[in-house]
């Protein structure tokens, strides 16, 4: 004979969250978030300007790669706009013709992260000290370059300098400062400030 087991009638109550429970657990995040959002906000800008400093860098190696590989001179051409937020294009300039072509490596910059002269910096002076060079040379953003000769050093030889291309976040000046240092042999060195211009190199 087959036996069917019955469930007694007895029901177990299920329970929900209580709406002071709903409004404690939304103030709980609600603070964290508030704690945590000041922190990822400026790791994320110290993330792009890191990054926009490593690009330009690579723009730069790219163009002595192109002066080494062509057995000619080669230039890193520049072309700031005096916009806001200001908007800069700099380029191999491959063929030597001093125009943005659409086949040359190209790096735009056009948010707040962007090139700025030494005076937008902290302690740009004290870059050099810490570089251990003499002295350090810029380029004029507004229409400038720097040259690659055919043996990957910069041109012209005869009259060596230390080049600082500086970086910032020009909301932002809590984040700091990054530098890229082009040295005569064509070596190039990322650099990173703090907000109070104290310089160590980008490892």
């Amino acid at each position: 004979m087959r036996r069917t087991a019955l469930l007694g009638s007895k029901r177990i109550p299920s329970r929900g969250f209580s709406l002071i429970e709903v409004v404690i657990a939304m103030a709980v995040i609600l603070i964290l978030s508030a704690i945590a959002l000041p922190a990822f906000v400026s790791a994320y800008r110290t993330y792009q300007l890191t990054d926009a400093t490593t690009q330009f860098a690579g723009l730069l190696k790219f163009t002595r790669g192109e002066a080494i590989r062509l057995n000619t001179n080669v230039s890193c051409q520049i072309q700031q706009a005096a916009s806001v937020p200001p908007v800069t294009n700099t380029w191999a300039d491959s063929d030597g013709d001093g125009v943005e072509d659409p086949g040359e490596k190209q790096l735009l910059f056009s948010g707040t992260v962007n090139l700025v002269p030494a005076g937008a910096v902290p302690n740009a002076a004290g870059l050099a000290a810490a570089a251990n060079v003499p002295a350090l040379a810029t380029v004029p953003l507004a229409n400038g370059f720097v040259t690659f000769d055919r043996r990957g050093a910069v041109s012209p030889a005869n009259a060596p300098q230390v080049y600082a291309f500086y970086l910032s976040n020009l909301n932002d000046t809590s984040v700091g400062a990054r530098a890229v240092i082009l040295l005569p042999s064509g070596s190039i060195q990322l650099w990173k400030a703090d907000s109070l211009g104290n310089w160590i190199v980008l490892g």
